[in-house]
């Protein structure tokens, strides 16, 4: 039975001795399981035995540089240039109401009607109602098609027709209720609903506005712009610090405007910090690496190896990518300060050797304590 106890006590110290070592030979390095760790000059790869290689970047001082001049060269997206332009004139619609009137010819008045005793304030205006085929009826000008049209073309046309009866009439259109067009605004904004556009161009900012502005969740830097099925995507701060204007984008009817939650863009704090945690990031956007640790409660001092500190993007894609930071130095924070994170990125910190060492102790001492409990029974 002793030589049981023996027996067991080796294996034992075996499996110990064989899981400290594997700790010793790579303390605090790999965040999967490779086959290899090359080192290529400033950056590495991790090789499975799959042959999938992921980059292990070093943050420096030359990679922050690239990255900069590459937000820089960016500019501003063709496709979103091209949504700036001169606001547009309204054009009529089926629904909407127009006023016409023929001065000095009272018998026409008639043809305007007068609103209802009860009538509601949110009723249409009196007036020529354009029908679903974009229609309008007109005494001596009969059917005409007014759809798609500002009030100037309808006025001209309306004028022409006329003539036939009246000598050099005197014609006037306006629109009386706007009821054609609508716009969406929908996401982190106080009042989501259905805006009507009117004959005061729409512009994204006043369909912001209308909607009782930015909610304080709202991402200023992921406001998208819906239009015929295309998803213009827009970066309001952004924008604004490269001189262009957002009220210089004009909507159109249909048009859905989209703001979006700082929580879709939140990064992952874990490992060896204080409060592993969802970090937002400001209303602009924005979210440096610095202020991702300083919100979840910086490093833990007893148990993090604050030169293993990784940054991991795209984990989810087939590409994705690693970042390393040695956060030993003060001055490594100054990196960090301006190392951008970017929506679901997760910053991990890892652990040091002792408590690795640690750690498979409390996992191996149940095991001891069982196999000494089964000899002591045994006898």
């Amino acid at each position: 039975m002793s030589s049981l106890v023996i027996r067991t006590g080796s294996l034992l110290v075996c499996a110990v001795a064989t899981l400290l070592s594997a700790c010793s030979l790579a303390p605090g390095q790999h965040l999967v399981t490779p086959a290899a760790l090359q080192d290529t000059g400033g950056e590495y790869s991790t090789e499975a035995s799959q042959q999938v290689q992921i980059p292990i970047t070093d943050i420096n001082l030359a990679l922050l540089r690239k990255m900069n001049a590459a937000r820089q060269a960016a500019g501003v997206a063709p496709e979103t240039a091209g949504l700036f332009g001169k606001p547009p004139s309204y054009k009529v619609g089926p629904g909407d109401v127009l006023q016409i009137v023929v001065w000095d010819h009272p018998e026409l008045a008639a043809a305007l009607g007068q609103p209802p005793a009860n009538a509601k304030t949110s009723d249409a205006a009196p007036g020529f109602l354009i029908d679903e085929n974009g229609d309008v009826q007109f005494p001596y000008a009969g059917t005409v098609h007014v759809a798609g049209k500002d009030v100037g073309t309808i006025q001209k046309e309306l004028h022409r027709k006329l003539s036939v009866v009246y000598q050099k009439p005197e014609v006037t259109v306006r629109v009386a209720s706007f009821r054609a067009a609508q716009v969406y605004v929908d996401g982190e904004v106080r009042l989501p609903g259905a805006q009507s556009i009117n004959d005061i161009p729409m512009s994204l900012t006043s369909a912001i506005n209308l909607g009782g502005g930015f909610s304080a969740n709202a991402d200023r830097s992921r406001v998208e712009l819906i239009r015929k099925g295309v998803t213009y995507p827009l970066n309001i701060d952004d924008l604004i610090k490269r001189g262009r204007n957002p009220s210089d984008i004009y909507l159109q009817p249909g048009d859905l405007v989209r703001v979006a939650s700082r929580e879709d863009s939140a990064v992952f704090v874990m490992g060896e910090v204080n409060k592993p945690a969802t970090i937002t990031p400001m209303r602009n956007g924005t979210l440096s690496l610095s202020q991702a640790l300083s919100d979840s409660g910086s490093f833990n001092s007893n148990t993090a190896e604050t030169k293993q500190l990784f940054v991991i993007r795209n984990s989810t894609s087939d590409q994705p990518q690693v970042y390393h930071l040695d956060a030993r130095s003060p001055v490594s924070m100054v990196l960090a300060n301006q190392f951008e994170l970017q929506p679901k990125d997760v910053v991990y910190v890892d652990n040091g050797g002792l408590v690795r060492f640690n750690r498979v102790l409390n996992l191996l001492l149940p095991a001891i304590n069982a196999a000494v409990t089964g000899v002591i029974v045994a006898k």
